[in-house]
């Protein structure tokens, strides 16, 4: 007799990864449309596509955590469309002008800070050694979402708000320095189990 077993769900396809592919698939769409920066439609609706995908970043963990939803493919995925959403705005802001002068080492280092952390956090996977996220990385987050939010906006969002684009470069300096602090608490937590390795 043949036991008819109930077929198990694909977690591919729960609402937590759903929402992470969300951003993935933001992540063209906000460059498309800021390859026409003079465009105040098109800067408009970039912001308002940022805007929904930097939602889902908090959205999506909230989900999984409150409804059993946490996946291993949800996880290698949550990050990585964390990064390409920041490093691809930040490129497209930087190559229209509105990151200039000084402030594009605060960009650099934001981009710097990402790979860093990045290819720390594969080592240490490789020693089944997690880094938890500290909240000083969680305010960065939300500090470098708003300021990229903001700066997206652009001339557009100078005639809303006067002084929109100096308020984003300082936002996004703001950001630049929580990176630098989050960045070298990973690197000293990260030589740590290095030196621990080595012994």
């Amino acid at each position: 007799m043949n036991v008819v077993l109930p077929r198990r769900r694909s977690t591919a396809l729960n609402l937590a990864n759903l929402l992470t592919y969300g951003r993935l698939v933001a992540v063209p769409v906000v460059v498309a449309l800021l390859f026409w920066p003079q465009d105040e439609t098109a800067r408009w609706i970039a912001v308002a596509v940022f805007v929904a995908a930097a939602i889902t970043d908090y959205l999506d963990g909230y989900v999984a955590r409150t409804y059993a939803q946490s996946s291993a493919l949800g996880r290698m995925l949550d990050p990585i469309a964390d990064k390409l959403l920041v490093a691809a705005s930040l490129l497209m802001l930087c190559a229209d002008g509105t990151i200039r002068g000084w402030s594009l080492w605060a960009a650099i280092v934001i981009l710097c800070r990402e790979i860093l952390v990045s290819g720390l956090r594969e080592y240490l996977a490789e020693l089944k050694v997690g880094v938890p996220v500290s909240r000083v990385a969680k305010w960065k987050t939300a500090v470098q979402l708003v300021a990229l939010g903001v700066l997206i906006a652009g001339p557009a969002g100078e005639r809303v708000l006067p002084g929109n684009g100096t308020l984003g470069l300082v936002l996004l300096w703001l950001a630049a320095a929580l990176t630098l602090y989050t960045g070298y608490d990973y690197m000293r937590s990260g030589i740590r189990h290095v030196i621990d390795d080595e012994r």
